[in-house]
């Protein structure tokens, strides 16, 4: 965001000032910064012609920074009308992980002729060796200080799992999230896509309705006593019109889903996954995860619940890669064909699931038993894998920015985000077509009708089972509601790209540093 200022007497030296809010002391509001650089300007014989804010909170990365990088265009385009920059210190240049990063976007300026000039720091930026130096600790301390905020919040997040506390996320089936206030009282249940308004606050898990538990509790039952596969056992439940969480269909997934989570016998964990680089989820060694057992009320005895994951870690472990294709075989020689239902409703078969597991994906273990699905057809199993990344895809960004105590609404109907009360996120997938000469296109489809702030374009790698990167698209840049990218895009694209979901995490974080130290 820029304020033009009026302009400077010829006497005095035109100077530009740049400020980037922040939340961790108060000393940095931008209000502060620009009351500093004022007072130095004038103390310097300069004028400031020119504010360039940034009301975001993240320094991290130059993405996002839009007043950052219209000063740098201004600076590039040899015809900026200032020629010194104003800085509150150097942490308000930027706290990049790269230290050299901040001192490049530096060099830039000075290699057009313009200073640099830290207003609060005990040194002249005038590229003596003390300078130079001292500079060069001061943007490793600022990277610094970022990653150890993050140390402390994760450290935060694990004490309060090892209390017993819930951290983000739907409470499941058969649960309810219930509100403790800090002194431990309840202070009563909260709804779906409800969230807590205090930071002392605490949340844990109850059982829900006595419906719901028995529900629970049928599935344990008829997996472990009658044999019933998790596909059967859904099957049953929508035969018998009991709509699954959220009034949805059973799916042998949200079976599945109960019948492996601890919450269901009291655990609370944490750190099973990890939001990390190119990959959604990381799955953690279980020496990694966080546990604290007995944290609530179990819906089913302990013996129960490992009996149930004795049988699925058996069911097929005992089938090597080996007799796994060789049953895919005969079933292609069989049928003539292969698809994801197809395999799940033929008896004595392993799912469809336990040979994308085992193989990578479906796709590949057609090509491993000779059946080349038609270009339809693939199609059709990259739309199956489409409706089930995509729930995934918000749930997870959800949990994720509200671990850090951001606040996420999410639209029911639409996926829609609406992140702190202050910015909506759209997300949408976008597959790979190959073409025959071994090039990728991806085809971005953005919601014209939701009007988000910001778009969330997620590339999919060429076998379209997992995220390859991500765009985030601001409304006001791309107004089109189509676009198409390559392997290799434009420059001005480029600046959009993510290598994970971190940035977007970080933009709703709500992070008071006084708090989780």
């Amino acid at each position: 965001m820029q304020h033009a200022e009026p302009k400077n007497p010829a006497s005095l030296i035109p100077a530009a000032a740049y400020v980037r809010m922040s939340t961790e002391h108060q000393q940095y509001s931008t209000d502060n910064q620009r009351d500093k650089i004022l007072v130095y300007a004038k103390q310097r014989g300069m004028e400031v012609i020119q504010t360039f804010a940034d009301e975001g909170k993240s320094g991290l990365r130059i993405d996002g920074r839009d007043a950052l990088k219209a000063l740098l265009r201004a600076v590039e385009s040899g015809q900026a009308p200032f020629k010194v920059i104003l800085v509150y210190d150097v942490s308000r240049w930027g706290r990049f992980q790269d230290a050299d990063e901040s001192a490049y976007y530096e060099y830039v300026c000075r290699r057009a002729g313009i200073q640099v000039t830290y207003c609060a720091e005990q040194f002249e930026n005038d590229g003596s060796p003390v300078a130079t130096i001292v500079k060069g600790v001061k943007r490793a301390m600022a990277g610094e200080y970022s990653r150890e905020l993050s140390t402390k919040v994760f450290a935060g997040q694990c004490r309060l799992i090892e209390m017993g506390y819930r951290q983000g996320g739907a409470a499941g089936y058969g649960l309810r999230r219930v509100l403790l206030d800090q002194s431990g009282k309840e202070k009563g249940a909260l709804s779906r896509g409800e969230h807590k308004s205090l930071q002392t606050d605490r949340v844990i898990l109850r059982p829900g309705p006595s419906s719901e538990v028995q529900v629970v509790q049928n599935i344990y039952t008829w997996f472990i006593e009658e044999g019933m596969a998790e596909k059967n056992i859904a099957e049953r439940f929508n035969a018998m019109s009991i709509p699954a969480e959220g009034g949805g269909t059973w799916t042998r997934g949200l079976v599945h889903g109960v019948l492996t989570n601890e919450k269901y016998i009291g655990n609370n964990l944490f750190n099973r996954t990890s939001f990390k680089l190119k990959k959604l989820h990381v799955v953690n060694a279980p020496e990694m995860w966080i546990r604290k057992e007995g944290a609530f009320e179990a819906l089913i005895n302990k013996e129960t619940f490992y009996t149930a994951q004795g049988i699925i870690r058996g069911r097929y472990r005992r089938f090597t890669d080996d007799e796994l294709l060789e049953r895919l075989r005969s079933l292609y020689l069989r049928k003539g064909f292969l698809s994801g239902l197809v395999i799940n409703e033929s008896e004595g078969m392993p799912p469809a699931s336990a040979y994308s597991s085992r193989f990578g994906s479906l796709i590949r273990a057609y090509t491993l038993v000779g059946f080349q699905p038609l270009r339809d057809y693939r199609y059709l199993e990259i739309n199956k894998v489409l409706r089930r990344l995509h729930p995934e895809i918000v749930a997870e960004t959800t949990r994720v920015i509200e671990s850090v105590h951001g606040q996420v609404n999410r639209d029911a109907r639409t996926d829609l985000l609406s992140i702190n009360g202050e910015f909506t996120v759209s997300m949408v997938l976008a597959r790979c077509e190959s073409t025959p000469a071994g090039r990728h296109t991806w085809r971005v489809r953005m919601d014209a009708g939701l009007d988000p702030d910001i778009t969330v374009a997620i590339r999919l790698k060429p076998s379209n089972d997992e995220p390859l990167d991500f765009y985030l698209l601001p409304r006001l840049d791309f107004a089109s509601c189509r676009l198409r990218l390559a392997d290799h895009n434009r420059f001005e694209l480029e600046g959009y790209r993510f290598d994970s979901l971190d940035y977007l995490v970080r933009m709703g974080a709500q992070i008071h540093l006084r708090k989780v130290a």
